[in-house]
């Protein structure tokens, strides 16, 4: 198990790990892989997490996705196994997931059964499609299959439209934790993951919007 965990943070590792999911076909799917330096940007996945924490930053609330550079996406993303979601070869979520954090100020975060959701966001005008929701089931999904007990994020207390989500997806409040630079409380939260037998319920194709015209008299 210790070997499967210390995996995690290197996805060359261990080749036999699913590295792609698709939700539906055609122009309208959304397909969930691992960010690739070869094909993807730190500049612009984090211009995306900017815009997906502006609403955060609005309420000021100086979270490191509000403004951090490239160079921090970069450290945070391969600190961990970083997820992203595409669609049309955009990316239109993220998230990385990462093993145990024995440098925590987070009690929970230090706990070797406990991986962490961390650099979460969804592109706002993707928002509300469940991408989101997806991508925290195939979370769950790869934290149960490496022998996880808890899957744990942290997300600020003032944000009360944050909490209900992850409440909505099963999460509990089990602390709160002031971490260094951050001028907010941040609620944590935690549950245990569950091994999706659809590799995170991408099986629902995923439409994009179609425009609706008044029709003629």
């Amino acid at each position: 198990m210790q070997k499967e965990r210390a995996a995690a943070g290197n996805p060359t590792s261990n080749p036999s790990r699913v590295a792609t999911v698709q939700r539906g076909s055609g122009p309208g799917s959304v397909e969930l892989r691992r960010f690739d330096p070869a094909r993807d940007s730190y500049e612009q996945l984090t211009a995306m997490l900017h815009r997906a924490f502006a609403r955060l930053g609005m309420m000021g609330l100086n979270c490191l996705c509000v403004a951090q550079a490239p160079s921090a996406t970069r450290k945070r993303a391969q600190a961990g196994d970083c997820f992203v979601a595409v669609c049309g070869g955009e990316v239109v979520g993220t998230m990385t997931l990462n093993a145990r954090d024995a440098e925590s100020v987070c009690d929970h975060y230090r706990v070797e059964n406990v991986a962490t959701l961390r650099q979460f966001g969804v592109e706002p005008a993707w928002q509300s499609r469940g991408i989101g929701k997806s991508l925290i089931a195939f979370a769950g999904h790869w934290a149960a299959t490496r022998g996880y007990a808890q899957l744990a994020l942290d997300t600020p207390y003032p944000a009360a439209h944050l909490l209900d989500f992850y409440r909505s997806q099963g999460f509990r409040i089990i602390d709160v934790v002031r971490f260094p630079e951050r001028d907010y409380d941040s609620a944590i939260l935690s549950k245990p993951p569950v091994a999706a037998r659809t590799l995170a319920s991408w099986s629902r194709r995923l439409e994009l919007p179609v425009p609706t015209f008044p029709r003629a008299a």
